[in-house]
């Protein structure tokens, strides 16, 4: 594992720019009438995803720091960070649901262990290492150990009340809002306890840093992101009368985070910008097709993370017009085929925001 610390060969040139990296994302929140637009562009590397990348320490840390390479190379807004990843299931995991591991993706749950929604009020909270937890605990130690200087590792997986409460429960959990919403409420507060439980060891295990932490390659305000990708399933009025105080109060224990939705509800999407706590969400489907016209809406301290797509998507032809929005902290996600493209676009991008300076 020592080996991998001269894997990624890091000059004093990249350190300098990981240093300013970090400088800029802070502006987003600290100062977010003087700051410039964070621009990441993938290239989607073709990179292998098998079972050795969730069973040898090496063959996964190896592979997160491959896809690292693009970005050192374009000196784009990536922050130089991998993660210890398990899947969307760990939660659920830790829980008794077992897990499969797909051809080509990560592991998954392959079965939902509360039958009974009643049998939710004598739920036990699990203990930080069940599940794959020891395992993610133990990965985790041997990843910082053998890190290149500079590279940080990312937070875990560890969806949402409601996401991994869907996992354990399976899709019963759907009529459970009406048939027995007490039961449905234990359910979610349970597992909010663990989350609140597991996410200061999980963040003081990678960082000592308080005020924020590494996500899909961006620094963010806080201490977690959480994934409401189910929220696409239900209602707002449901999210607001059952969902959203779990959400809150896991937020306002822990010191605040991030929210990743990918449904095409806008109302769900103002719903997680409400929240105190949250300092930014990329509800991007709701703002496809015109991204920046909502920008106004979302308040001054907190981070929009917006897909653009390609050169030539509606959206990236507009930025590159000039049509740029008002709100100055908000992060892009581009995309190109190649780093050579992906260097071109991003220099145009660049360009772009700095002439209204």
């Amino acid at each position: 594992m020592k080996t991998l610390k001269e894997y990624l060969k890091i000059d004093e040139g990249l350190l300098n720019h990981f240093k300013d990296l970090r400088t800029r994302y802070r502006k987003l929140y600290e100062t977010p009438q003087d700051c410039q637009p964070m621009i990441i562009v993938d290239t989607s590397p073709n990179l292998p995803c098998g079972e050795e990348l969730f069973f040898d320490p090496a063959v996964g840390l190896r592979r997160e720091l491959d896809v690292l390479r693009p970005h050192f190379e374009m000196r784009d807004d990536y922050v130089p960070c991998v993660r210890v990843n398990f899947g969307t299931a760990q939660v659920a995991a830790a829980y008794g649901c077992e897990l499969y591991i797909p051809a080509n993706s990560t592991p998954a749950a392959s079965s939902h262990v509360l039958t009974r929604i009643e049998d939710a009020f004598d739920l036990k909270v699990p203990d930080i290492n069940a599940g794959w937890y020891g395992k993610l605990h133990e990965w985790t130690e041997m990843w910082l150990d053998a890190l290149p200087e500079g590279i940080e590792i990312q937070h875990p997986d560890i969806q949402s009340p409601f996401n991994s409460a869907h996992l354990i429960r399976g899709n019963d959990i759907f009529t459970d809002f009406y048939d027995n919403p007490k039961a449905l409420d234990a359910l979610l507060a349970n597992v909010t306890d663990f989350m609140i439980k597991l996410t200061p060891v999980l963040k003081n295990k990678i960082s000592s840093d308080t005020k924020y932490f590494y996500d899909w390659g961006c620094m963010w305000a806080g201490a977690a992101r959480i994934s409401n990708c189910t929220m696409h399933l239900i209602a707002p009025e449901l999210y607001i009368n059952h969902v959203m105080k779990h959400d809150k109060r896991f937020f306002e224990a822990g010191g605040g985070g991030r929210i990743h939705y990918c449904g095409e509800n806008r109302k769900m999407a103002e719903l997680f910008f409400s929240l105190e706590k949250v300092s930014g969400c990329d509800a991007s489907p709701p703002y496809k097709d015109a991204p920046f016209e909502v920008c106004s809406a979302i308040p001054p301290n907190k981070v929009p993370f917006i897909p653009i797509g390609r050169r030539n998507s509606e959206v990236c032809k507009s930025i590159l017009n000039g049509n740029l929005p008002e709100k100055r902290n908000i992060i892009l996600r581009a995309y190109a085929p190649d780093t050579e493209s992906g260097k071109a676009l991003l220099n145009d991008l660049r360009s772009i925001f700095l002439k209204r300076q």
